[in-house]
């Protein structure tokens, strides 16, 4: 299950908040806390992870819009345009000379 577009669209942001978070806990807690050096590097992984997801969106949304132009159907204005070959009916002019007096 896919989550839905919204929440998809801010993951970056979400990894960089929550980098930042883990880093703002590692120093409150003070170096004194065995683990606020692993705190303050989990958060800096976060950002880095953050970042470069949104760089990565951002650098092949063009890509990927680009390339699905390109596959658009082509589509015709009418039905009569794509004949190859005129009807019976149609107002094309006779190259024959009429039977003469």
């Amino acid at each position: 299950m896919w989550p839905p577009k919204p929440v998809y669209e801010r993951y970056p942001q979400m990894w960089f908040l929550l980098g930042l978070l883990f880093i703002a806990t590692g120093l409150y807690l003070g170096f004194e806390f065995s683990f606020s050096f692993l705190y303050v590097m989990v958060g800096f992984f976060c950002c880095v992870f953050g970042a470069a997801l949104f760089t990565l969106r951002l650098v092949e949304r063009p890509r990927a819009q680009a390339a699905a132009e390109s596959r658009k159907p082509i589509h015709f204005d009418s039905a009569d345009s794509t004949r190859a070959a005129p009807s019976e009916n149609s107002a094309t002019p006779s190259t024959e000379q009429p039977a003469g007096d």
